[in-house]
């Protein structure tokens, strides 16, 4: 099931329509579909403009193919606020609450969809995986939480659960430090080399 907030935008743009037509959940089959989240890291101690890779490999193992398997990065707020590499400011007046906690440079290939932090990577036969891989930037010092939630269509009409019937979701704690990264300079090249890497 994808996050509430995404949810809430295509109950509406059903709703509303865009010039009449057949719904854009038409197509989507219903159901639920069964899943196993093979693998969910990212690194639980980064360092503010050091880049860090979150991985979440997503297989099938129901009997029919998922539709379009997706994922929504959600918000560390309880109440939403955004997707998971973002928080809400409660600071009054702001134009935009939204806060951006990490950059992402680059998300999963060709995953790109019109909802806000979901990524969809198309069908996915049973026994096939499909791995999700965001390419990121911290930029807010802190101890944040990074939730996630596997959907198996776009349109909430096709769910995604685990094989005991629980939702397809979790989530992983990181601490972002605000001590640069250790850097040494190569003798040879004259480049500037992170340590840690």
């Amino acid at each position: 099931m994808l996050a509430t907030g995404v949810a809430a935008v295509v109950a509406a743009s059903l709703a509303a329509g865009c010039g009449g037509g057949a719904r854009q959940d038409a197509n989507e089959p219903s159901g639920t579909f069964k899943v196993d989240v093979l693998k969910a890291t990212f690194p639980k101690q980064q360092r503010l403009s050091q880049a860090a890779v979150m991985r979440i490999v997503v297989r099938n193992a129901d009997t029919r193919t998922i539709p379009n398997v997706a994922v929504s990065v959600l918000s560390d707020d309880p109440k939403g606020g955004g997707g998971g590499f973002v928080t809400r400011s409660t600071e009054q007046g702001l134009a935009d609450p939204t806060r951006n906690l990490w950059i992402v440079d680059r998300g999963p290939s060709g995953g790109d969809t019109a909802y806000v932090s979901t990524w969809a990577l198309g069908p996915l036969p049973a026994g096939r995986s499909k791995t999700f891989e965001w390419h990121v930037t911290p930029i807010v010092a802190g101890s944040h939480t990074v939730r996630w939630r596997v959907a198996a269509g776009l349109n909430g009409k096709a769910r995604a659960q685990t094989a005991a019937g629980q939702e397809a979701s979790g989530t992983i704690p990181v601490t972002v430090s605000s001590k640069p990264a250790p850097v040494t300079v190569d003798p040879k090249t004259g480049d500037v080399v992170d340590s840690t890497s």
